[in-house]
């Protein structure tokens, strides 16, 4: 086998949050979500058909991340779901393209992009349990925060090509005025409709490095794959119950579910808000990403810096606190009024706070997220860390489907989609709370 220097190792990983990031900066977001919007025709029922979906996809991945995470720890066999996976999230993402306008098929949209979003999901589970093996504990966060940087940028390039060179405005033209790519019809959306298939050989591409340079640990007691799923729930059901028990950890998991949910709300419905409400097209909204990944890179960075210094509690709770401010925000943001202030529909004001809000969004996002990742390693057993981070996804999945659910059903009763966004502002002081509960040191070190 070849030796694999430490810092290679730790280059490979940090290629997977480059590889991974665009299926949520291009698919979830900013590309293709506002696409269904302007297919669909109407924000308020596009918003709610996007809740259904991703909620149904979010139970599926609580149902089974943590079996499958106590399985990759009895059998040490994480990278080989990390491939499994990888296959799931080119497929899904590729299947975008068949969504014409002409003979757009909701429902076949959504299993393709919920195939796709299982693989991503499931694949960083499997990435992030390697984390130990990776630095030691002091390092972490720094190892962290650059991870999660590096994948930021790596969407900010995916999306400043897809934007120049491929997704075409209301005019036909990207948005440098030029013809999309490779023939592509502007007239049928084929520019805008290839960020599917875009986002996939972007994931085969940029993930070479990470199965080069990345090796797993020869685990000494390792068990075949069929014997471990044979044991794997015995062992996770004693897990699950005994972790009430774990007050930190337990108070951890609950409130990163609150506020992870949250986070994934904002990031999925933002794009289709501010199509719907503000009528932005989808390169409008296309840049405002832009200005998000850009802060989230930068903070994501710094955050990981602050962890490596503070620890990531106190990280995770200013962050939590500057998102709930922005969801609030957020509500009171359309193209009459902004903040309560009546504006002329010409006014460029609700595009500028939007926007401001969208760089909010990424800085705090990106920072939040780098900074629980760090944490679920202090609180997690170092033997069982796949499982650990399988209840992590537990915690963010097992309610994934309530933010999506109270949009959709605030924006089904309301019909606003300024209204159906506020729960969002709620569930980020649910978890605000369960953090007050949580040991900053999680668990001594072995």
């Amino acid at each position: 086998m070849r030796d694999i220097s430490a810092k290679h190792r730790i280059w490979g990983w940090w290629w997977f949050d480059w590889a991974s990031q665009p299926y949520n900066t291009l698919l979830i977001t900013f590309i293709f979500g506002p696409y269904v919007v302007s297919v669909v025709g109407d924000g308020s029922q596009a918003q709610a058909i996007w809740g259904y979906g991703i909620a149904a996809a979010g139970v599926l991945l609580a149902l089974v991340a943590p079996l499958l995470g106590a399985v990759a720890d009895k059998s040490g066999k994480r990278m080989g779901f990390v491939w499994f996976f990888s296959l799931l999230y080119v497929i899904g993402a590729a299947g975008l393209w068949w969504s014409a306008p002409a003979d757009f098929d909701i429902v076949q949209v959504m299993i393709f992009f919920c195939i796709g979003l299982v693989g991503m999901e499931f694949a960083t589970i499997f990435t992030n349990a390697m984390m130990p093996d990776l630095a030691p504990r002091e390092e972490l966060g720094k190892l962290s925060g650059t991870g999660w940087a590096w994948g930021y940028v790596g969407g900010v390039v995916a999306l400043i090509l897809m934007l120049a060179l491929l997704a075409e405005g209301d005019n036909g033209k990207t948005l440098i005025g030029m013809d999309p790519l490779f023939g592509l019809d502007a007239e049928t959306r084929e520019g805008t409709r290839f960020v599917g298939p875009f986002t996939a050989m972007w994931y085969i591409l940029f993930m070479l490095p990470f199965f080069w340079w990345v090796r797993e640990p020869k685990k000494p007691d390792a068990i075949s794959v069929g014997a471990a799923m044979r044991g794997a729930w015995p062992e996770l059901k004693t897990t699950l119950q005994s972790l009430p028990r774990d007050r930190s950890l337990f108070s951890f998991l609950g409130a990163s579910m609150f506020y992870r949910d949250a986070l994934n709300g904002v990031y999925t419905f933002g794009g289709i808000y501010a199509a719907g409400v503000l009528e932005w097209t989808v390169v409008d909204v296309g840049v405002f990403g832009i200005l998000a990944a850009i802060t989230g890179a930068i903070f994501a960075f710094l955050g990981g810096k602050a962890d490596s210094r503070f620890g990531p509690k106190p990280v995770i709770m200013f962050n939590v606190m500057v998102l709930t401010l922005v969801a609030l925000a957020i509500v009171f943001v359309s193209r009459e009024m902004v903040f309560g202030i009546a504006v002329d529909e010409t006014s460029s004001l609700p595009d500028i706070t939007f926007y401001v809000l969208g760089a909010l969004i990424g800085a705090a996002g990106g920072s939040l997220q780098a900074a629980s990742r760090t944490m679920m390693v202090r609180q997690g057993d170092n033997e069982k860390m796949t499982e650990g981070f399988g209840l992590y996804a537990l915690s963010g999945k097992a309610t994934a489907f309530i933010a999506p659910l109270l949009i959709a059903v605030v924006t089904d009763l309301t019909d606003s989609q300024q209204w159906g966004i506020l729960p969002v502002a709620g569930l980020f002081l649910i978890g605000l709370i369960l953090l007050m509960f949580v040991n900053p040191e999680g668990r001594a070190e072995p």
